[in-house]
């Protein structure tokens, strides 16, 4: 029992102070765990940006160009030529219906337009099973690039 006339028990002061420091190391731990949290998604949406890339890259830059403008070694040898899909049209259309606008062209080319200009220039593309991530990725992928060059 703490005696005394200023009421100041030194017991009391650090059973408060003990937990003032545990309750400080939570905050700091919580703190922390957020900030390797947002470490995390941002790896994991790079990741997804990396595989756009990859497949825009492989599948789609021969005729629309690394910038989507239209600007690849095919783009003028479909008819009609290659769209430049940085348009603000475009980028609406992306942002009105995100991944069905990339689907729907990938799964339904234009009837036989894309892989008619593929076969008349000797360029063999591999199957691919895309999966809905896939899509996703090219989407957000091509976003990405549109809004950069708007």
């Amino acid at each position: 029992m703490c005696s005394g006339t200023s009421g100041a028990c030194p017991r009391f002061r650090s059973d408060l102070y003990g937990r003032a420091t545990w309750k400080m190391k939570v905050k700091i731990v919580f703190i922390a765990s957020l900030g390797i949290l947002s470490l995390i998604q941002t790896s994991l949406s790079f990741a997804d940006n990396a595989n756009g890339k990859n497949l825009y890259s492989q599948r789609c830059a021969m005729c629309h160009g690394a910038d989507l403008k239209g600007t690849g070694p095919l783009a003028n040898k479909s008819n009609p030529p290659t769209p430049d899909l940085t348009t603000s049209v475009f980028k609406k259309r992306l942002n009105d219906y995100p991944g069905v606008i990339v689907s729907s062209i990938i799964l339904r080319p234009n009837g036989d337009l894309i892989p008619k200009t593929l076969r008349e220039n000797g360029v063999k593309l591999s199957p691919y099973a895309w999966r809905v991530q896939d899509l996703r990725d090219l989407n957000q992928y091509m976003s990405g690039v549109i809004s950069k060059n708007q």
